[in-house]
């Protein structure tokens, strides 16, 4: 009897059959229902944390405010200050972001959905957008049109005539490569965790039999386990990544440099 080991194509791993609205533009699939879900998780952690205001939290209120104050001390204070608290914006942006981001990167370990969201393109790519628009929007409204623009692009400190090198460099960092970076970190990460955790799986069921192989199993099988455990971290990991990361870029918009 040989082993029965067929791995998936790679567009069967992230591809997902439409459920509504076959080929249109209005096309539902698991995709879609992840980011549902996510936004409705979101929405309902500091909906119900924050609809009793009790003066000792507990429940779903201690988890919301515990989220909160991490992102306004762990984030927005370490990156962008005292003035990132004064901005009413920032705060609700940052919090419902991380947890956006990171309920659509658990997804991958929880049973039947099995899948991370931000393993296809698209999500991580629109947030990217989302954060070049914020903190360009930012540079403009707090330093001016100029302002910005020569913060970004003229960096002090460097000799005028290295401003030929250094000009185009700042260019592309700063308006091109920040969103494609973000995006690219987020999906590369997601999706080749997705990856393992489907190779593994597909090597324990493959060993799952009563031949003498079978003594194998317990090698990826342990391997599923950790690989399980350690996407939980990196679901939280690049949701914080992608979240202090988006804070450094407001606060350089903010604060240009001197």
């Amino acid at each position: 009897m040989t082993l029965a080991l067929e791995f998936p194509p790679i567009s069967h791993i992230v591809e997902w059959p439409d459920l509504l609205f076959e080929d249109t533009a209005l096309a539902f699939n698991k995709i879609s229902i992840i980011y549902l879900l996510a936004t409705v998780l979101t929405l309902t952690l500091f909906f119900v944390g924050g609809r009793r205001g009790a003066l000792v939290p507990t429940g779903m209120q201690n988890i919301a405010e515990s989220s909160v104050d991490f992102i306004r001390n762990g984030i927005i204070q370490q990156t962008i200050g005292p003035e990132g608290l004064q901005k009413r914006w920032i705060l609700p942006l940052l919090t419902s972001m991380f947890f956006f981001i990171f309920f659509c990167n658990i997804t991958g370990i929880i049973p039947f959905l099995q899948m991370p969201a931000n393993a296809r393109m698209a999500m991580p790519l629109t947030l990217a957008l989302l954060v070049w628009v914020v903190f360009n929007v930012v540079g403009f409204a707090n330093q001016g049109p100029l302002g910005y623009l020569k913060s970004s692009l003229f960096p002090p400190g460097v000799p005028k005539a290295l401003y030929l090198l250094v000009t185009p460099i700042e260019f592309v960092s700063t308006f091109l490569v920040r969103p494609f970076s973000l995006a690219v970190r987020l999906f590369a990460n997601l999706l080749a965790g997705h990856i393992l955790l489907v190779t593994f799986a597909v090597l324990s069921a493959a060993l799952w039999v009563t031949d003498w192989y079978a003594v194998f199993l317990p090698l990826p099988f342990l391997m599923l386990i950790f690989l399980t455990g350690f996407e939980v971290l990196v679901a939280f990991l690049q949701a914080y990544i992608f979240t202090i990361l988006t804070a450094v870029y407001i606060g350089g918009a903010m604060h240009p440099e001197h």
